[in-house]
């Protein structure tokens, strides 16, 4: 969230970032916002007065009796104070909660960079890599290719866990772990320490990281528990810090994640059911960063560059977008979208995000460090998608497949493949 004290500072250059977002309700609720916090605050100090006028009644009742005056009247007056104080605190108390919470849900500021646009249809691309071409004989769609080469089922899947979940079997199981290999050794290479997290966490370390009003629809919780399965490692990653304070030494402080992730989210119906693009359950390698503020940026820059490297090395063409105002979540100050090409449909698939959530995610999980000076400042937390290896599969079951029917393994993948170059259909076992 915000730092409440920036926003007391200049509310009225807050509010003109935010309006960039062309969210009636996000000016509302900023509006609501320093309206409970101008509340909160007269509230605080009209309890503050009552109780310097406690303590100066107080000793005039004490002077009193030491000259042996009548005393009545003020001890009447002393005696009313606490019951106002105890009203005051407790209407504070209240407005404070709702301070918090609409605090919470008002999103992070952006960058000035970030082009101004209404949805998606205006983000803008930067950068392009390889050529999109449309293939040149009928390509299958990838579930279904993934099932001609008997290393996929989805139909079992759906029997015993419902729609959004697969098996993969033999060289694609494979395939995924070589992905998830590649992706960790290019980051571990690069001085990314591999952190495997766990696979559920509570609700107040989760609120730390994103805003579960907007957020938790699409995440699985478990019932009875004050537990949430993981939507992504950058959650758990970046809430793992929560309440402490690093070192100005220990920062930049650089992750890779590599966990299973839960998701909600489903493709259209149809194909997409049979298929590996938005399921419930996949595996996926996240970069994370905490750094100074000062250095977001640059970091922001190589995180970008690891995971084009990556796409690079595979030979899979992309692109590169700047989402715009309008089409960003709450949390990034800025976002970039990595989307791979997809031959089949002759569009972009969106494969990662990278984004820079300057201090927003360290305010509301309360992590700062401790500079050489002794003062402490909120540290800024990046992340970006390295890979997520099931709509990865679904790239390169596109990219890779041949007229033939079978799909070619990149070169850079061959050592994690055990030296094999291509997987050609087996027979279908029941």
């Amino acid at each position: 969230m915000l730092d409440i004290n920036l926003v007391r500072k200049d509310p009225d250059s807050v509010r003109k970032n935010l309006a960039k977002r062309q969210d009636k309700e996000v000016l509302e609720r900023f509006d609501a916002l320093l309206k409970a916090d101008r509340e909160w605050r007269d509230l605080r100090q009209e309890a503050d007065l009552l109780r310097s006028k406690r303590n100066a009644v107080s000793k005039e009742v004490e002077e009193l009796l030491r000259l042996k005056k009548d005393a009545k009247k003020k001890i009447a007056e002393a005696k009313l104070i606490p019951e106002k104080i105890k009203d005051l605190e407790k209407r504070a108390g209240e407005i404070d909660a709702q301070r918090i919470e609409l605090l919470m849900r008002v999103p992070n500021t952006l960058h000035d960079s970030v082009p101004f646009g209404k949805d998606a249809d205006e983000n803008a691309v930067i950068r392009e890599s390889g050529k999109f071409l449309k293939p040149s004989f009928e390509m299958k769609h990838h579930g279904q290719f993934a099932v001609e080469l008997g290393c996929a089922d989805f139909e079992r899947a759906v029997k015993i866990s419902g729609t959004g979940f697969y098996f993969l079997k033999g060289k694609l199981a494979i395939l995924d772990l070589a992905l998830q290999r590649y992706a960790v050794d290019i980051l571990t290479e690069r001085g990314y320490t591999l952190v495997t997290p766990p696979h559920m966490i509570k609700r107040k370390p989760y609120s730390g990281v994103t805003d579960l009003g907007d957020f938790e629809s699409v995440m699985y919780k478990v019932e009875g528990e004050d537990n949430y399965l993981i939507a992504t490692s950058e959650h758990p990653l970046v809430s793992m810090y929560m309440d402490e304070i690093l070192s100005e030494d220990d920062l930049p402080l650089k992750m890779c994640g590599l966990s299973a992730c839960f998701r909600k989210e489903i493709g259209k119906h149809g194909l997409d059911e049979r298929g590996l693009f938005r399921v419930h359950q996949f595996h996926k390698v996240e970069q994370i960063i905490f750094c100074k503020p000062e250095d977001s940026w640059k970091h922001f820059d190589e995180l970008l560059g690891n995971t084009e490297f990556l796409w690079k090395s595979l030979g899979v063409p992309y692109h590169i977008v700047n989402v715009c105002t309008g089409d960003m979540g709450i949390v990034a100050a800025k976002k970039y979208d990595l989307e791979c090409w997809s031959p089949r449909e002759g569009k972009f698939i969106e494969l990662g995000s990278c984004s820079n959530c300057t201090s927003y995610q360290a305010v509301r999980s309360n992590i700062k460090y401790r500079m050489k000076n002794g003062e402490k400042e909120y540290i800024h937390t990046l992340n970006n998608t390295m890979i997520p290896t099931a709509r990865a599969l679904r790239i390169l079951l596109e990219n890779f497949q041949t007229p033939e029917g079978t799909l070619k393994i990149p070169k850079p993948l061959w050592p994690y493949m055990n030296g094999l170059k291509e997987i050609a259909p087996e027979r279908r076992k029941k």
